[in-house]
């Protein structure tokens, strides 16, 4: 063993002691003893017993701990220590910056467990209120967190757009008279990108191989006559295939569809590839099949969608004119109501708001007691006097308790104009539990739309596990809609039970969970996922007008 991993070794000791609250005298000894054995030319491996006891700052105790390192390759208090210890607390740990200290109150006061539940944690401004925590530091995690994560070699589609919008442009400005578009799961617009896929319809690939191979940005470049393979020094895959103009329609085509797309469709893809066309839609027509988006090209929804007199109208950015679920400083937002309501209405041309401050049980995010909420209700209608026609809605974001019952009694819940059921502690839950406990708020009356249904965090908590069509169908039976949390880390709920929940007739809302304004601009991942899963604006909630969403509150109230 090197000296380094022995060193690691000891100061990973040395932090978990300190995380669990050992001794601080032996904390401090392992970790000065650390930093010595770590600076050490001898080879610590080769010593004996009394040759390690005799280094300088080690002593005994720590000479000891090496001696069974070197023996049987762990050391026992460490194996113990880790044990106890969750994964992704471990993780905390290994991250530069982060402290035992620090992580223990992240662990510990805020029960957060995994670098993902941090992540989001910082996105939903939980760590400003902690003891040593301020808002600085909560954006140096999050840095550090993204460069963590980033080298995984797994990324959420939104974390990757910035990149890929911006190398674009670069290519395209550098060869104009080139064509260049992202193939595979971007233009899918799969919520997780395991590998950039790119299509460069040049006569000069050795140029474009030149260009690239010249940025400093690219740590390996392999390249051949039709392909070329990089990676970015982020983590980034990359894949270049070059074709001729001749051939790009149809490789467009074949890059794009996945597996299951051909395989449901029955497309000879390689036949496809032996001739040319001059767009996609010419393709899909002299297959005798309608033109699919290149989001629905997953083997899904294609046989049922062919079912239909003619192809749905997918979702749209443009089709949401009001966003629901969204958080102010009330609770655990950045920006005030106000702030809030104004840059809806005036920079995103919105016609409403749905403010769904915490509830009084989530305590670590300032949930409003009930004297609060006719607090800020007072609040909303003075906003909605000096903004109208611009409307906010009374809306709350409930817990779902453990019994599945909603926060408040029903004299508070009969204010709001609707209510976000969602779970956001016990997430450590059977099938069966969180069956039942999901389906006792479904079946509340004041449930207007079950919030993230899973918990989920992309690349970082699988969430509790449902059974989405007992949940659905539950939605169905008692007229509650399904959220899309379109924070680009839940998306959630899975845009593949989608089809079924619109077979069911349950209509969806594209939710942003927005902590700050610019969490509203997250509605467009949301967006993009709804679009796989088929949705229409006719099913979409927030692509209700004002009044009509007013109508249909009042309906649901009035039942």
């Amino acid at each position: 063993m090197e000296n380094k991993q022995i060193a690691r070794s000891i100061k990973l000791l040395a932090q978990l002691m300190d995380l669990h609250e050992q001794n601080p005298f032996k904390v401090k000894a392992l970790t000065n003893a650390a930093f010595r054995l770590d600076k050490l030319s001898q080879k610590l491996s080769s010593m004996s017993l009394a040759e390690l006891e005799a280094i300088e700052g080690v002593g005994k105790s720590v000479a000891a701990k090496i001696a069974e390192l070197n023996e049987r390759g762990s050391i026992a208090e460490l194996d113990a220590l880790i044990s106890e210890t969750p994964p992704g607390v471990l993780e905390m740990l290994m991250i530069k910056g982060l402290g035992p200290k620090k992580v223990q109150i992240i662990w510990n006061q805020l029960g957060i467990e995994s670098l993902g539940e941090l992540y989001y944690a910082c996105n939903e401004n939980r760590l400003i209120e902690a003891k040593g925590f301020g808002y600085k530091t909560q954006e140096d995690i999050k840095k550090l967190i993204e460069f963590t994560m980033s080298n995984t070699g797994k990324f959420l589609y939104a974390s990757v757009m910035p990149w890929t919008e911006a190398f674009l442009a670069r290519l395209q400005k550098q060869f104009p008279n080139d064509r260049f578009d992202f193939t595979g799961e971007y233009r899918r617009r799969c919520e997780i990108i395991h590998e950039l896929d790119m299509l460069a319809v040049s006569e000069h690939p050795a140029a474009i191989t030149a260009f690239i191979t010249e940025q400093k940005e690219f740590g390996q470049v392999e390249a051949s006559e039709h392909e070329l393979r990089a990676h970015t020094e982020a983590g980034i895959r990359l894949a270049i295939h070059f074709c001729t103009a001749q051939q790009a329609a149809a490789q467009l085509f074949i890059r794009t569809g996945s597996d299951a797309h051909f395989t449901t469709l029955g497309i000879d893809a390689q036949a496809i590839a032996l001739a040319s066309y001059p767009n996609e839609k010419v393709i899909y027509e002299s297959l005798k099949l309608p033109f699919f988006e290149p989001e629905l090209r997953e083997g899904l929804v294609e046989t049922s969608l062919l079912k239909l007199p003619e192809m749905p109208a997918l979702i749209r950015l443009e089709d949401l004119v009001g966003t629901l679920h969204n958080h102010s400083t009330w609770s655990d937002g950045i920006h005030t109501l106000e702030e809030m309501a104004v840059y809806c209405r005036d920079e995103l041309k919105l016609q409403y708001l749905g403010i769904c401050d915490h509830s009084r049980t989530a305590v670590y995010a300032n949930g409003l007691s009930a004297e609060r909420v006719l607090q800020q209700h007072r609040q909303i209608d003075e906003l909605n006097k000096s903004l109208a026609p611009f409307h906010i809605f009374k809306g709350i974001e409930s817990d779902i308790l453990n019994d599945g019952s909603l926060d408040y009694e029903e004299d508070i819940l009969k204010l709001f104009d609707f209510v976000v059921a969602s779970v956001h502690s016990n997430l450590k839950m059977n099938e069966e539990k969180a069956n039942a406990r999901l389906l006792k708020a479904i079946e509340n009356p004041y449930t207007t739309i079950l919030g993230h249904p899973t918990g989920r965090l992309l690349l970082a908590r699988e969430g509790y596990p449902i059974d989405h069509r007992k949940i659905i169908d539950a939605c169905a039976a008692n007229g509650v809609a399904i959220e899309i949390n379109a924070n680009p880390l839940r998306l959630d709920i899975d845009w593949r039970y989608v089809p079924y929940a619109l077979e069911k007739g349950v209509k969806l809302c594209i939710n942003p969970d927005a902590h700050r304004k610019e969490g509203f601009h997250d509605m467009y991942f949301g967006t993009l996922v709804a679009r796989k899963g088929a949705l229409t604006p006719d099913m979409c909630l927030n692509a209700m007008s004002r009044d009509e969403l007013q109508a249909y509150f009042n309906q649901r109230k009035n039942r």
